[in-house]
């Protein structure tokens, strides 16, 4: 049984992964403990502690209203931003408010769901590997814990979803993504035509558009805030992705590989678009994808649901032709999706390091 009421830091012959990941009961389940004190697992190191003193006051990324998606400023602005700032906020982008709604309402049942239903979806237990339930990112190989549960669904098919996506959010899940696949194809068509991409064909369909994952993340309250991270620093490696936060606020955005940060403040009715490094690639370095981390909360639960269009696994990233037609050298060299998200996901978030297996040494 575990320890209750503050109780855990004197109690050496707990184990706290046991509880978090084997019994599924996640950090929510430490959290709602009553915990004083953070255990000693989630202590960052002081490098990558964060502090107040590094937001960059009075700024914000880029907010971009889409209900005129067709014009030509509009387009520039989404190819301008993708460029000089990887990260935006949109409005008026065609996803029904109440959709959005529903998708937060259903990620908060899911973690609302007891331990015991919950670890039916862990690793050793889920019986697919397109659905993982689990918390911080890669626990085995992390120097110190992320505060963070999370529920990761990645779509093949209609019939693996029906079979085996949680009841009590696939159907939420399922419309979220159906109703982005407008706004998702109107901004990969605005994005490749900056690039001099005239369309998407067969052959680039799979490299931009090949494969969804849907996240539901939780991030509940923390006692000592300040020496952990919800999300520590890194970059997607979509094509791009597409967040749905709540109110709560949490997510910030490093600007310009310097060492300050910029707060993402929700927008009511609004979702974030940020550029992946299988975007950046396929620019050759033109659109940026960016480094962000999400901070825990002394004192109120967060949720977040990032919609992830990533390439087919099978799909060779390397810069797009009419990128480089006008003599601009490669900064990549071709890497196979799967083999760029595998090294991704067998190490600790990094920051920016990930997209270093596919630069080409020399440059």
């Amino acid at each position: 049984m575990a320890p209750t009421n503050g109780s855990i830091l004197a109690t050496e012959s707990w184990d706290l992964t046991d509880f978090v990941v084997n019994k599924g009961h996640g950090v929510k389940g430490l959290s709602e403990m009553g915990l004083k004190s953070l255990p000693k697992q989630f202590h960052q190191p002081l490098e990558e502690r964060f502090s107040e003193k590094k937001i960059l006051d009075q700024v914000s990324i880029p907010l971009i209203d889409m209900s005129k998606w067709e014009s030509p400023e509009v387009a520039k602005s989404i190819c301008d931003t993708a460029e000089n700032w990887g990260f935006f906020q949109i409005v008026n982008h065609g996803v029904p408010l109440e959709v959005l709604e529903r998708v937060k309402e259903a990620t908060h049942r899911f973690f609302a769901l007891p331990a015991e239903e919950k670890r039916n979806y862990s690793k050793e237990n889920s019986p697919i590997n397109n659905v993982r339930y689990g918390s911080s990112f890669v626990p085995h190989v992390e120097r110190a814990l992320e505060w963070k549960d999370f529920l990761s669904l990645f779509y093949v098919s209609e019939e693996e979803t029906s079979a085996f996506w949680p009841p009590v959010c696939m159907d939420e899940m399922l419309e979220y993504m159906r109703s982005s696949e407008v706004l998702i194809r109107r901004l990969m068509d605005v994005l490749v035509k900056g690039l001099n991409v005239k369309r998407i064909d067969e052959i680039r369909e799979p490299m931009l558009l090949g494969s969804r994952r849907v996240n539901l993340n939780y991030y509940p309250m923390c006692p000592n805030p300040e020496l952990t991270v919800g999300v520590g620093r890194h970059s997607d490696i979509s094509t791009f992705t597409i967040l749905l936060q709540d109110d709560i606020g949490g997510l910030h955005v490093r600007k310009d590989s310097g060492t300050e940060w910029i707060h993402v403040a929700p927008i009511s009715g609004s979702l974030i678009i940020n550029v992946g490094d299988a975007l950046q690639i396929m620019s050759n370095g033109r659109y940026k994808s960016v480094e962000h981390c999400v901070i825990a909360n002394g004192s109120q639960n967060r949720i977040s649901v990032p919609l992830f269009v990533n390439p087919k696994p099978e799909a060779i990233l390397c810069p797009f032709p009419e990128v480089l037609a006008n003599g601009e050298k490669p900064l990549y060299k071709p890497v196979l999706c799967a083999d760029y998200s595998r090294h991704f996901y067998t190490k600790a978030h990094d920051g920016k390091k990930t997209i270093d297996f596919a630069k080409i040494s020399d440059i």
